[in-house]
């Protein structure tokens, strides 16, 4: 079964960074696109960023700038280096997975809150 691991996480002050890691485990198949996702109490669950084939990368505009998506192979693990962080950024982020045979995953989520 294939399996979606979020770590990172945690209390950080506006100005603030975070970097968040995804480790995907158990796919046969080789992962072709990985992506971020966030969802803070009663809003919807809003794309962040993502990178398919381990280099092409896209951002949401609201995180142009200031986050940068990367792939590692050797760890089959997507990172998510966020800086100058606001409070509108508080919420749940949850990474999101897709295997060459199209095949999609879910990760628990992790919480990441900004505040003074």
């Amino acid at each position: 079964q294939v399996q979606l691991v979020e770590s990172g996480g945690g209390l950080v002050q506006p100005g603030g960074s975070l970097r968040l890691s995804c480790a995907a485990s158990g796919s046969i198949f080789r992962i072709s696109y990985m992506a971020w996702y966030r969802q803070a109490p009663g809003k919807q669950r809003d794309f962040v960023a993502e990178i398919t084939s381990g280099t092409s990368t896209n951002y949401a505009d609201s995180m142009k700038g200031r986050a940068t998506i990367s792939f590692d192979n050797d760890k089959n693990t997507a990172t998510l280096q966020m800086n100058s962080l606001k409070p509108e950024d508080t919420a749940v982020y949850y990474c999101f997975a897709r295997n060459v045979a199209g095949h999609a995953y879910w990760g628990q989520g992790t919480q990441v809150t900004v505040s003074s």
